[in-house]
């Protein structure tokens, strides 16, 4: 999709994905990857964070229509979700990882009356863990929570697994194979480190890397 193209070309103008083969990254999680993406960088070019969110939006349109709510994950899916709201001239509110330790112990900031038909909007899926919790904070406190929608995923079968599991609808604007389309294109990616990259992709959807 046209799309999918766009976003991962916009990422990668900005620096918002930096590809290493030889020199790897070291996740929060552990894993040594030859990619890091942190779309937090495109909230910072106009052209780019434009795509994203007009992107965002007419996903909403097409997959869940009827939303009357748009909540952002704290913190980088918060920019993208009001720019989203302004879109399609929605409320919006932000979920927090975890619930506040005082005054009203809320986990979401805003308003919404209880039912609204909302979509939680993600920067980045690996495993979908952070997107659930969120889903689940809503409907706790009274939203309907209809699916997610995140900038780029890694297309990881466990978020697939997880999000079917909570009974939770998602789709992203990019993934990791639109990502390298687009490195090839760009020539941000030289043609003899593209098997070592899908190799480490291979591995990492299969579990295999720790």
């Amino acid at each position: 999709m046209a799309i999918q193209h766009d976003v991962a070309k916009g990422m990668l103008e900005v620096g918002a994905v930096e590809l290493s083969p030889n020199d790897l990254f070291t996740w929060a999680s552990g894993i040594k990857s030859p990619i890091y993406c942190d779309t937090r960088l495109t909230i910072s070019f106009p052209k780019v964070r434009k795509v994203i969110a007009q992107g965002l939006a007419d996903l909403i349109n097409e997959k869940f229509p009827g939303t009357e709510l748009v909540a952002g994950t704290a913190t980088a899916g918060i920019p993208h979700a009001a720019w989203v709201a302004e879109i399609l001239d929605l409320a919006m509110v932000y979920v927090r990882s975890k619930p506040k330790d005082h005054g009203r112990g809320k986990q979401t900031e805003g308003k919404f009356q209880a039912g609204a038909k909302t979509v939680v909007i993600e920067d980045i899926v690996s495993t979908g863990g952070s997107s659930i919790n969120a889903v689940e904070a809503l409907n706790r406190e009274g939203a309907d929570v209809l699916g997610v929608v995140s900038v780029y995923s890694y297309l990881l079968p466990a978020a697939l697994e997880n999000f079917e599991k909570a009974g939770v609808p998602y789709y992203s604007l990019s993934n990791f194979e639109a990502l390298i389309e687009a490195a090839k294109e760009t020539g941000a990616i030289e043609e003899a480190d593209i098997p070592g990259l899908l190799s480490w992709y291979e591995d990492l959807k299969a579990g295999n890397l720790k």
